[in-house]
């Protein structure tokens, strides 16, 4: 075997695929470079000949140097054996505690494996049966003479629960982004108490059972903050920029002085939001930090007081870490070398005298945790007291950045020397970096997978709904090096079956539904095994084609999410127009010409047109005109009500398309070039339009009983 043939062995023997079919159709080969650095990434030594060699020998060899798996993921029901290994010939004892406390034995089958040696000792191999358990998170056993292992035992539910209420019924809802969405009490961004009262109109006014929001995770503790909500510091914890600082309720009691500066500031952004210019988070957050230092002094009552006293006991290790991160980060902001020397990891050995240092700091932090989580169950309260069926749909990010919250504290459960990313597809030719830090697939497994299961229960706490971006991540991420462009990256495969079985776990524990962002390159059977598991996929009406020509949406999945557009395009009547074309064009981003780009993306506009005309949705095409054969907003209509005519499960409006709004959230591949994340919810003119004026906005409740048929 050639030394290029031990290497691609060697990658896919650890989980590293050597090629991937392509958005184009072809087999894409990766290079050897690529190779070695994702193994570097992986601790798999893989530079020279002789390491790839050796680390090839060295494979059959891992699991044998384990008493017990490192965590056992299984589903509720299934038969499932594990393997023990000890010295050949000594005896062992296996069983497993349950999460009630409940001890059961483990049951010894009659396997025969040929014993190894390895380091030099005779292991032997044991062949047990997983008992019969409930769905949780339970706890393995395994002793041999003094020698005892542990390893989590995580038993899942076969399918969601809440996937099965949901085909009973169409269920409709609006996509927002809460940043935007203001109203006349808005610090100039929308907050959770607008998150309220939004989810009251939507769901009180117009019947809407959901409202599918943007990541609310935590980002920066102090200015200047990332706007992107899909690059948070943690996505364990919430952004106090989203405070509404008047509703917490020692806002009442502030001292004079302070409350008139609390005054102030609510009176000077009551002008800004009626701006539909560039939204400003540095401004909003700098402004409510300066009031909430002064309301988190203010005595709280006694039932509040042990209120914050529960919250901080429940949030443990992970919330105390976190808040001494933002701590820390006030003193050493984005200095690296200050990190390195004084906090490298949350177990280093100064980090006490820092935690005693910084005890004020750190409750201030744990108290805004607190707030937020406050707010965040009143705004899902409010959902479901409009009568919405789901409730809030909480939307889960793809990862963190590399020098936030969570890559501190997590440490080696996050991979170094590699960022997540995305292949070339057909709307980003070039791939994709998005500069956050892979889950390692061995550490996870090692951690009993903890971690992953932390950020799925922030997510759920107040959420009647999932929605997980980029879920193909749970089955195989894209890997990039450092020091590589985005189309020199690798998949590096995950145990699918532990994580979507988490997933579905956690979900149904919360009593939430779940929504998988399924789009892009990927798998035909990944799709097939999500619905299976309870999850609901995602159409785009834009996206939905069969060769050249859009599908019939009779034809779209049942247990799916569909909508017109996403907040990766611009909204449906910018697109009608090309704007994302001419856009991409401006930021150079085309590889062709423009003519020859816009000219195809109104033909596939036009296919789409001309089946709505079909269903006599819209009048047939003037001529003359530009091709819609309707004005933009009947035109939006038509398409809502043509996705109407498809089974799927839930359908979406966005909130942009409801109010006329044209300019797109985010263009994806660029960073300053465009003001991503930062665009106010505006009308057709590029008037601001606040939330006191959805309640009776004619152009919404026509979007609004489009969809309801």
């Amino acid at each position: 075997m050639t030394a290029t043939a031990k290497l691609r062995e060697l990658a896919e023997q650890s989980g590293v695929s050597c090629s991937y079919h392509g958005w184009d159709g072809q087999e894409h080969y990766v290079g050897d470079p690529t190779l070695q650095a994702v193994l570097a990434a992986l601790d798999v030594p893989a530079t020279t000949d002789e390491e790839i060699a050796a680390s090839l020998d060295d494979v059959p060899n891992r699991a044998w140097r384990r008493v017990v798996p490192p965590s056992l993921v299984v589903v509720e029901g299934e038969h499932r054996t594990f393997p023990v290994h000890v010295p050949h010939g000594d005896p062992v004892e296996v069983w497993v505690v349950a999460e009630d406390g409940t001890e059961l034995e483990a049951e010894q089958l009659d396997v025969w494996v040929d014993p190894r040696t390895v380091d030099g000792r005779l292991v032997g191999r044991a062949t047990f049966a997983v008992p019969d358990l409930p769905p949780g998170w339970h706890t393995l056993h395994a002793r041999s003479n003094d020698v005892e292992a542990v390893s989590t035992l995580v038993v899942t539910p076969a399918r969601l629960a809440g996937a099965d209420r949901l085909l009973q019924k169409r269920r409709w809802g609006v996509a927002a982004q809460v940043y935007s969405v203001r109203s006349r009490r808005s610090w100039g961004l929308g907050d959770f108490a607008d998150l309220a009262d939004l989810a009251a109109v939507t769901g009180a006014r117009y019947g809407a059972d959901f409202l599918l929001i943007n990541p609310v995770h935590a980002g920066d503790p102090r200015p200047p903050v990332e706007p992107s909500p899909y690059l948070p510091s943690s996505r364990r914890f919430a952004d106090p920029l989203y405070l509404r600082v008047e509703d917490i309720p020692e806002a009442v009691y502030l001292p004079g002085k302070h409350r008139k500066r609390l005054t102030e500031y609510a009176a000077q952004f009551a002008g800004a939001n009626r701006k539909g210019k560039r939204l400003d988070r540095d401004t909003t957050l700098r402004a409510k930090l300066d009031v909430l230092e002064h309301v988190y002094r203010v005595p709280r009552s006694p039932a509040r007081r042990l209120g914050f006293e529960t919250f901080r006991i429940a949030g443990g290790r992970p919330l105390a870490d976190f808040a001494l991160w933002c701590a820390l980060a006030e003193k050493f902001g984005d200095r690296p070398e200050r990190w390195a020397e004084r906090a490298p990891s949350p177990d280093h050995p100064d980090l006490e005298r820092l935690r005693s240092k910084f005890a004020d700091r750190i409750d201030f932090y744990c108290w805004l945790q607190w707030v937020c989580d406050e707010q965040l169950a009143a705004a899902q309260r409010a959902a479901r007291t409009a009568g919405m069926d789901v409730g809030i749909v909480h939307d889960l990010a793809v990862g963190v950045r590399r020098d936030g919250a969570d890559a501190w504290t997590l440490g080696d459960a996050l991979a170094t020397g590699v960022t997540v990313g995305a292949p070339p597809d057909d709307f980003n030719r070039r791939g994709q970096d998005w500069n956050q830090p892979p889950w390692r697939p061995d550490r996870l497994a090692e951690l009993g997978y903890r971690p992953f299961r932390d950020v799925l229960r922030a997510a759920l706490r107040h959420a009647g709904g999932l929605r997980v971006d980029h879920i193909l991540g749970l089955f195989r991420t894209w890997w990039v090096p450092d020091g590589c462009s985005p189309d020199e990256g690798a998949y590096v495969r995950y145990d699918h079956e532990a994580l979507v079985g988490i997933l579905v776990l956690e979900a149904q524990r919360a009593g939430a539904v779940v929504i998988g962002e399924d789009l892009g390159v990927f798998e035909g059977w990944v799709q097939q095994y999500l619905a299976g598991r309870g999850i609901a996929g995602t159409s785009i009406l834009w996206f939905e084609t069969d060769g050249h020509d859009p599908r019939p949406p009779e034809s779209y999945r049942r247990l799916c999410l569909t909508s017109v557009t996403t907040h990766d395009l611009p909204p449906t009547t910018g697109y009608l127009a090309g704007d994302h074309v001419r856009l991409r064009s401006e930021l150079g981003l085309l590889e062709r010409d423009l003519d020859d780009e816009l000219a195809d993306a109104m033909r596939q506009r036009d296919a789409v047109l001309r089946l709505a005309r079909e269903r006599g949705l819209l009048p047939q095409a003037d001529p003359d005109s530009a091709g819609e054969g309707a004005d933009d907003r009947r035109t939006v209509e038509a398409l809502h009500r043509l996705i109407a005519a498809s089974p799927s499960a839930l359908l979406a409006v966005s909130l942009a398309d409801a109010v006329g709004e044209r300019r797109s959230q985010n263009q994806p591949g660029t960073e300053d070039e465009y003001p991503n994340w930062r665009v106010p919810l505006a009308d057709d003119r590029g008037r601001a339009v606040l939330l006191e004026d959805l309640a009776d906005n004619p152009r919404f409740a026509a979007l609004a009983a489009a969809v309801r048929g």
